[in-house]
């Protein structure tokens, strides 16, 4: 323990590993308006080859990279279809040269350059081959690349018996998955519309024609249906636009059955996480039929705007993500409870950005506002306080594991208890911390800070996987019956 801290370090720590890289598109200058662009003057250079240097320059470049990717061709091929367009139109180029072409405007990105952190911790899909008081367990990853961009990734652990905790080897080649077309729902779609002041007779018509659930099609359908006197007013371009950017958001993700858990990426894909993916909060929910599967929560960022977005999987390798919407969803940091308590769906949230609320989601997909929980209070959460994931079912009531802000923004864990009927009660706190940085965990790219997106529960002890100073993670365990015989009633 370290400073009175109530649970206890595991000993096990993951750093962040260069190595782990996927490749994204380059393109040299971005500067698109000049008339003679930086990406137009490289083609050229790139025709001016001969067959023999094409080839040659082609074939060195997969014996370096094919190792570290897979099917490096297919990227290349998929790179100079995105370029093609800067390509003139009378060149004949052969398959070696639009491969090279797609390698020059390829490079490698490391996702966790940076820093690897905020880890949230699930059962996994696969439980075989387990001894006696072992639980597999996925862990999601807060990956940070060049540029502060972050993305999800996972690994894998095995807890117990007793105190033990074996992580899974992570290397191997990384895959950001296959993207799909979705269906969207015409209920997220209008509640986006209402949390952004987008109601007008525009969006009321398009609203109005497209069914329950609609695809790209169906959508651009329905624009073509708009009466003349609605295509002529001076707002209805940028109201399409708004309603084709807000269906954008929603998109799915598939990996190969073969790819393992640890190589799978969940890249950023669309506008409102071009800037980043973060602090992804996964629990594993059972809806009111019984039926098991796995949501998370998590920051998008689009370099200005934060918003509240949705991750929906039965298996870990299939993905579906949708924004998520309401008065509750404005900030970030929401945790959804893993299953229905009295009928309602409900969610921690800090909308106001510094409180731990309630909030329950509505008939029309739109999270209400939330009712307080907890406000800082203590020296060690003065600042803000917000949730360290979903809530934890157990005897005693929802425990939900919590972090606090004091001064020089040392950040510090602690805990409250929920009733388990009515978890709008706070019915006892941690009175001090269950966790603080200490010694080499001080260091890092943001000092002083531990911080987790969610633990769980396995043989009567809170499993704690926990990014220290947003650099690496470590992992602490604390059994439920001392946790709670730590807390008291709120004052």
């Amino acid at each position: 323990m370290t400073g009175g801290d109530l649970a206890t370090r595991l000993g096990p720590t993951l750093a962040p590993d260069p190595r782990r890289v996927i490749i994204k598109l380059f393109v040299p200058g971005e500067d698109a308006a000049l008339t003679r662009t930086r990406a137009a003057a490289l083609i050229d250079r790139i025709m001016l080859l001969d067959d023999d240097q094409t080839t040659g320059m082609l074939q060195e470049t997969l014996r370096r990279f094919g190792g570290r990717h897979h099917d490096l061709e297919a990227v290349f091929a998929h790179h100079h279809d995105l370029v093609r367009h800067r390509i003139p139109r009378e060149a004949d180029l052969s398959l070696p040269a639009r491969l090279l072409v797609g390698a020059y405007f390829s490079h490698e990105y490391a996702v966790e350059a940076a820093a690897v952190c905020n880890p949230s911790m699930v059962p996994h899909p696969d439980q075989s081959g387990l001894g006696p008081g072992q639980l597999r367990v996925a862990i999601s990853l807060r990956q940070i690349g060049e540029g502060h961009l972050s993305s999800i990734g996972f690994t894998a652990a095995v807890l117990g018996p007793g105190s033990d905790l074996a992580l899974a080897d992570r290397s191997g080649v990384l895959s950001v998955g296959r993207r799909h077309r979705t269906h969207h729902r015409r209920d997220l779609l209008a509640a986006g519309l209402s949390d952004d002041a987008w109601d007008n007779e525009v969006t009321a018509t398009m609203l109005e024609s497209l069914p329950e659930r609609f695809d790209d099609d169906d959508f651009e359908q329905a624009i073509g249906r708009l009466p003349a006197d609605l295509l002529t007013r001076t707002t209805t371009q940028r109201t399409v636009e708004e309603m084709r950017r807000a269906t954008r958001s929603d998109y799915g993700v598939a990996f190969p059955a073969d790819l393992p858990l640890h190589r799978r990426v969940l890249w950023p894909g669309s506008a409102d996480e071009s800037n980043g993916m973060e602090d992804a909060r996964f629990v594993r929910v059972v809806d009111e039929d019984g039926r098991p599967s796995y949501r998370a929560t998590y920051t998008a960022y689009d370099g200005r705007h934060i918003r509240s977005h949705l991750i929906e999987s039965d298996d870990l390798r299939h993905f579906a993500v949708t924004p998520m919407r309401g008065p509750a969803a404005v900030n970030k940091g929401m945790a959804l409870f893993p299953r229905p308590v009295g009928g309602r769906r409900l969610a921690l949230c800090r909308s106001d950005g510094e409180t731990i609320g309630l909030t329950t989601l509505d008939g029309h997909n739109r999270w209400q506002r939330p009712v307080p929980l907890h406000t800082p209070r203590r020296g060690w959460e003065l600042i803000q306080v917000g949730n360290c994931g979903s809530p934890i079912e157990t005897g005693f009531g929802w425990l939900v594991l919590i972090h606090g802000v004091g001064p020089m923004r040392d950040y510090a864990m602690g805990a409250l208890l929920l009733d388990s009927d009515e978890p709008h009660r706070v019915i006892a706190e941690l009175p001090g911390t269950l966790l603080t940085a200490g010694g080499t965990e001080r260091d890092g790219y943001v000092p002083n800070v531990v911080y987790s997106c969610g633990g769980l529960l396995h043989d009567d002890a809170v499993w704690l996987p926990y990014g220290a100073s947003d650099t690496r993670i470590g992992f602490a365990r604390v059994p439920v019956p001392t946790l709670v015989g730590a807390m008291r009633p709120p004052h």
